[in-house]
């Protein structure tokens, strides 16, 4: 074979090479559009959440279900990966590296208005879709630490949580409360929330705090490890005070047996989680994520136990200190729930 002809197929060969690749790009892209809700750690409910609403949008059948048939030109997927929490989501989001994200609803507060950690920082387009399950703040210490309320928690080691996390924000509000900063404590760690505990499971800790639903599967993996950990009561006057400032905090009570060990109520406080996302992301994708989650919604309460009690017409009210995103707004007037 000549030169000539060798350098002729070489070429032709690169060129439809760049063909092919171009046409299947251009193929899946048109296809599908993906997106990322930004969760929490694996262990806890903000991740099942995240991967929930996936769920509920893939059941959808993305191409019948949210494609021409329904007048809208895109099809969707999404991703809900593992992150640092309720402030990293927001920031994320505000950044525009993720579309939609899970926080707690005081820090959806915060970072509309510009309060708290997010002074000077506003996010004005934060925007909310609708609100999850409940979220008491749990305190969970070893038995050997004696601890049963937080003057127990004097001259101990405690996991306040890694920064950018919601439990971090809310645990650094109980200590302001409280009258308290980290030298109360004989030593803190910012663990997150996979890592604590193993932590205090292996007795590196002894306490750490936690925003989450319940009953949650490493809650009770504390409960049933060595540390034999319980949640203890978070009451009196400085807690009371969290609960009458803010709308967004309420009293919140864990059962007893909830877990193993567990022979008494737990009372503390907490929040909603929620599910925010920007103006800045198109109507059309914020409409079919509410549409999909409130369309299979026997489905999407099954998807944990948290999700069990949830109401449509709570969902889109509690908790939701931002506006409600455009696209949002739409599918609750479609479906005659505004």
């Amino acid at each position: 074979m000549g030169e000539n002809m060798k350098k002729m197929i070489t070429t032709f060969s690169a060129v439809l090479a760049l063909v092919v690749s171009t046409f299947t790009f251009s193929t899946v892209a048109k296809s599908a559009e993906f997106f990322t809700i930004g969760t929490g750690g694996p262990t806890g409910v903000y991740f099942q959440t995240g991967n929930a609403i996936c769920k509920m949008l893939h059941k959808s059948a993305i191409a019948k279900e949210h494609g021409r048939k329904k007048g809208i030109d895109k099809a969707y997927r999404c991703t809900a990966p593992s992150t640092g929490g309720s402030n990293y989501n927001i920031g994320q989001i505000k950044e525009g590296e993720f579309q939609f994200g899970v926080a707690q609803s005081d820090w959806q507060f915060h970072a509309v208005n510009g309060s708290s950690k997010w002074e000077g920082k506003q996010f004005k387009g934060l925007r909310a879709v609708f609100s999850v399950h409940n979220e008491p703040f749990q305190i969970w210490a070893s038995e050997k630490s004696g601890i049963t309320d937080f003057n127990g928690l004097k001259g101990k080691v405690v996991n306040i949580g890694n920064p950018g996390s919601g439990q971090r924000g809310t645990m650094e509000e109980l200590m302001k409360a409280m009258g308290v900063d980290n030298s109360y404590f004989k030593s803190v760690t910012e663990l997150t929330s996979s890592e604590q505990v193993k932590a205090l499971c292996d007795g590196k800790i002894d306490a750490y705090g936690y925003s989450v639903g319940f009953p949650n599967g490493a809650m009770e993996q504390a409960a049933t490890c060595a540390a034999k950990a319980k949640p203890i009561n978070l009451t009196g006057g400085p807690v009371q005070g969290l609960i009458d400032g803010a709308d967004y905090y309420a009293k919140a009570v864990i059962p007893a047996g909830t877990y193993t060990g567990q022979t008494s109520d737990a009372t503390t406080f907490g929040v909603k989680a929620t599910v925010v996302t920007s103006n800045a992301v198109e109507a059309d994708l914020v409409y079919l994520v509410v549409k999909a989650v409130f369309e299979n919604f026997d489905d999407f309460r099954k998807q944990h136990p948290a999700f069990a009690p949830l109401k449509k017409e709570d969902m889109i009210a509690d908790g939701l200190s931002a506006p409600l995103h455009e696209g949002a707004i739409r599918y609750y007037k479609e479906a005659g729930l505004m």
